[in-house]
């Protein structure tokens, strides 16, 4: 019989992403030490690029003077993948887990579970979520519609690794008409992108999508299925 672990869940409408960033690394820290469990931090930014370890700086297609005119911030981050936007309409989620040998799970499982995770919400309202071999992420059709990119931070205090970053799941009608048009989504030119609400031709609530998906997160990593009205507001 499989235990239930303990997660801790926050949520907040809109945060820096430098702000979540050091929010992450702190946590990081503290579930190193043994001194905080789990953690699954849910949150929109602001207009934001952030590019990976494997990025390739041609797939910015602005400048600095066209980023500061449009208020799209730049952060080069400690994650896998190349280049990706992120904004209000797209759901951020930053599994911060603990991970040791005895759960059989490396970097790659991990990724298709988070992938997963995705699918079965898709599945819930009635859409086909899929893989493409060669990429990661969650596609609908040839659309991407939730980019993945993880790391897994070595312990220093006891054996295992604690993950980072995560999820970016386009939920509100528009946003590949954003920031999108920026980028090479992920060094990606063949395919677009697209969003919840353009799939279902339904509208939706930011809050009620991470509310729904946080069940289908616990019961596929093995959580204690938390009370969805006590989600913290993260800070």
């Amino acid at each position: 019989m499989t235990l239930l672990r303990t997660l801790d869940i926050s949520y907040a409408p809109l945060m820096d992403y430098g702000e979540a960033w050091d929010l992450q690394k702190k946590i990081v820290t503290k579930i190193d030490l043994g001194e905080q469990q789990d953690n699954l931090l849910l949150l929109q930014h602001p207009p934001t690029y952030t590019m990976g370890v494997q990025n390739h700086p041609e797939h910015l297609l602005l400048s600095k003077e066209q980023l500061k005119e449009r208020g799209i911030s730049l952060f080069e981050i400690d994650r896998g993948g190349d280049i990706t936007y992120h904004g209000p309409g797209q759901l951020v989620g930053y599994p911060l887990i603990f991970i040791d040998g005895q759960m059989n799970l490396d970097l790659h499982g991990y990724l298709r579970d988070l992938e997963q995770v995705i699918i079965n919400y898709l599945a819930n309202h009635g859409i086909e979520g899929t893989r493409k071999p060669e990429y990661t992420g969650v596609w609908v059709g040839d659309r991407k519609i939730c980019a993945i990119g993880v790391k897994f931070n070595r312990c220093r205090h006891r054996r295992g690794f604690v993950t980072s970053h995560g999820f970016a799941f386009n939920v509100l009608s528009g946003i590949q008409n954003e920031g999108f048009q920026g980028i090479i989504p992920c060094g990606i030119q063949d395919f677009g992108v697209t969003s919840l609400e353009d799939c279902t031709s339904k509208k939706f609530n930011m809050r009620d999508v991470a509310e729904e998906i946080i069940p289908l997160f616990t019961t596929l990593f093995n959580y204690d299925v938390p009370i969805l009205d006590g989600m913290r507001e993260a800070r």
